[in-house]
């Protein structure tokens, strides 16, 4: 088990169930970067006008897949599984807030 710190390590990894047409869900994990809770409402508000590949990039630095995490394989991403921006921004949202749940 983890050691609580005051200082989070500054990225943290989490498998993203990716919606896939005609199958279930695909798991891909990533490693997404840790924010402060002032900086996460920053980067949430921020986020409503820039395209989704720009945003993943914001908040992740690599994933599990032997294509580089670049814009260009983002929107390859989006254009093959619709859903696949929204259920990776949705995890990077829970992972920060998922404490919250039980209070």
């Amino acid at each position: 088990m983890a050691k609580f710190k005051l200082q989070p390590n500054p990225t943290f990894k989490a498998k993203v169930a990716i919606p896939a047409a005609g199958s279930e869900a695909l798991e891909v994990e990533f490693t997404f970067k840790h924010r402060t809770r002032a900086d996460l409402e920053a980067f949430v508000q921020a986020s409503t006008t820039r395209p989704d590949p720009a945003t993943i990039l914001e908040m992740a630095t690599g994933w599990e897949l032997s294509d580089a995490l670049s814009q260009e394989n983002l929107e390859l991403l989006s254009q093959n599984y619709i859903s696949a921006s929204r259920a990776i921004f949705d995890k990077y949202i829970e992972e920060h807030t998922k404490a919250r749940l039980g209070n």
